[in-house]
């Protein structure tokens, strides 16, 4: 069925825009940023359309995104790496078809960030299943982040995609071989005298579809400055052992 800064709100208005405020601190930033800070060398290292085209890459630690084609992935990631079109952004679902990797940091880089196709009425099956292949065999895999467009909402695929991403989060000897995490963009879209029942009533469904998967990050790309982008940053290094 598949794939098809720390920053706080202290005060929702009836207004299109939630008002946000800052509490990140010196040491806070530098950690993550000196994992993204050098934006030229984020570059795209492979694309896999099977198992077997999957590289090596030396072991760096990786994360991989997915979510329902123009839940704003790509968009968010590019923030994230500091680029504008590094990873393919399209006004047409479904446009992305092959795991795409690409490294953080000079080479030989710190981490590396897998871009997989997203899931819905558009994915195909063999894109699941390569998709499910990366899960089930990619030891040097922290974290899968999902994300969801606040606009939208969840619907019964985004609750079958945590379900079954639910089961490869413990394997057989009981062990966790990565983490999930979810990721809410676009919440600049939802008027500000419904954001907090929109956010609550988003958190009660993740959990009630994967119990494990943890708290969602509240992201916007459209707002100045950006809000979110350098918590999933700091996420993301702290996942891969390097903050």
């Amino acid at each position: 069925m598949l794939i098809g800064k720390s920053l706080r709100v202290t005060q929702i208005l009836p207004c299109r825009t939630p008002i946000l405020s800052s509490s990140r601190t010196k040491s806070t930033v530098s950690k993550a940023e000196s994992v993204f800070k050098d934006t030229s060398s984020a570059t795209f290292l492979a694309a896999a359309g099977n198992v077997d085209s999957i590289p090596s890459l030396n072991g760096l630690p990786e994360v991989v995104v997915t979510g329902r084609a123009n839940a704003g992935k790509s968009t968010l990631f590019n923030a994230v790496l500091g680029r504008k079109t590094l990873l393919h952004t399209s006004s047409k679902a479904g446009r992305t078809r092959e795991l795409n990797f690409y490294r953080v940091g000079a080479e030989p880089g710190k981490l590396v960030l897998v871009d997989a196709p997203g899931y819905g009425a558009r994915g195909k099956r063999e894109w699941g299943q390569l998709f499910d292949d990366y899960l089930e065999t990619r030891k040097q895999l922290k974290r899968v982040y999902i994300v969801f467009n606040a606009k939208h909402g969840l619907n019964e695929i985004d609750s079958h995609m945590l379900q079954h991403l639910s089961t490869f989060l413990i394997a057989r000897d009981g062990t966790q071989p990565f983490t999930l995490q979810s990721v809410i963009t676009k919440v600049d879209l939802v008027p500000g005298d419904q954001l907090a029942k929109t956010i609550a009533g988003m958190k009660k469904e993740i959990f009630a579809a994967a119990p494990l998967c943890l708290p969602p990050i509240l992201t916007s790309c459209e707002m100045k400055p950006l809000f979110g982008v350098d918590k999933v940053q700091k996420n993301i290094a702290q996942a891969c052992g390097l903050a």
